[in-house]
């Protein structure tokens, strides 16, 4: 089968096609043939690799998919050759407490395809029967492979760690990104005010079409000063930061009494910069969150196949153009999620 690898850290050139054996699904997984793989940053980092982090290179990149079963191993059942899947992007052991209680991403052996193992930039890929997505009749491939990961980031940030209800100000920055158009979509479901930042006139206006009530375009507009005006100075109860950098601390500054901030990255900064005296005076919390548990994966990929929430793509691309989709993501040169179809 094709293949992307990575088998050294560098720029997009390092990306290479491989021939390699069509792989054979282990006891409890299918093998998928796949139509389409949804492309992250993640991808970029496990290209680049990550300081103080070692990836098992070579690897295959790549943590969403979509394709149709083509295979069984042993004792795979609730699933039948022909089925038409996306993938859940993360895995773990399936038996220690933090699974047991649906917290498989808090497991010690927690990983993510393309990342901890080889992933879906390829002809075909193994799971386990545990991480399929069962695809409605409407549904595409490349739909069906733009949404898990970041749907199921935003979800876990916006619900269950912030737990945002009706009538919540929630502030969502970098409206061009793959989760931030998750979160949009999420709180604005939930019946919160959301408030978006974005680089562009034209960012601003598409994070306003998935259900942002207002636009910041913080290259011409100070947010923080604009969050304190349309909020008579109370400030949002919640924000969705994986900006990093200096914006946390002025994301933190954007809080109302009780506040929260969630961040799930640092693109500008792994640096946290803030006045702790404002997280004890107003009662912030600031909150990490990575993934999330496999119940919420199924949950919200239940309101994606509803058409409740709807996953953006901003460019599809052949397999063979891996490279030019990094591109595109390292540039920000795109609103919506790169697809390669494979």
């Amino acid at each position: 089968m094709r293949a992307v690898e990575i088998a050294a850290h560098g720029g997009p050139e390092v990306l290479r096609f491989v021939e390699r054996p069509v792989p054979e699904p282990k006891a409890g997984e299918v093998r998928i043939a796949l139509r389409a793989a949804g492309m992250n940053h993640l991808d970029c980092w496990v290209r680049r690799g990550v300081e103080g982090h070692r990836f098992p290179l070579p690897i295959v990149p790549g943590c969403d998919g979509a394709g149709v079963v083509d295979a069984l191993g042993a004792e795979a059942t609730g699933v039948a050759v022909g089925d038409r899947v996306a993938i859940a992007p993360g895995f773990s052991c399936g038996h220690c407490r933090h699974c047991a209680a649906g917290e498989q991403q808090l497991c010690r052996h927690y990983g993510i395809f393309g990342e901890t193992c080889d992933g879906t930039d390829a002809d075909f890929i193994c799971v386990p029967v545990a991480n399929l997505l069962p695809m409605p009749a409407g549904m595409d491939f490349v739909a069906a492979a733009a949404a898990p990961l970041v749907f199921l980031t935003a979800w876990h940030m916006v619900v269950a760690r912030c737990g945002v209800k009706a009538g919540d100000d929630v502030l969502v920055h970098a409206a061009g990104s793959g989760v931030s158009m998750a979160a949009i979509q999420i709180a604005r479901m939930l019946g919160a005010r959301v408030i978006t930042t974005a680089g562009s006139d034209d960012k601003v206006a598409r994070g306003l079409e998935l259900g942002a009530e207002v636009g910041i375009n913080y290259k011409t507009q100070d947010f923080l000063a604009e969050i304190r005006g349309l909020t008579g100075k109370r400030g949002v109860d919640v924000v969705v930061d994986h900006v990093g950098g200096e914006n946390i601390g002025r994301s933190i500054r954007a809080l109302a009494k009780g506040g929260r901030v969630v961040t799930c990255g640092a693109t500008a900064g792994p640096e946290l910069q803030a006045d702790l005296r404002l997280i004890f005076f107003k009662n912030l919390a600031i909150l990490g969150s990575t993934m999330g548990g496999l119940g919420e994966m199924h949950e919200v990929w239940g309101h994606v196949c509803a058409g409740r929430l709807k996953p953006v793509v901003g460019a599809v691309l052949p397999l063979a153009e891996v490279a030019r989709g990094h591109e595109l993501l390292e540039n920000r040169a795109v609103f919506g999620k790169v697809v390669l179809e494979t």
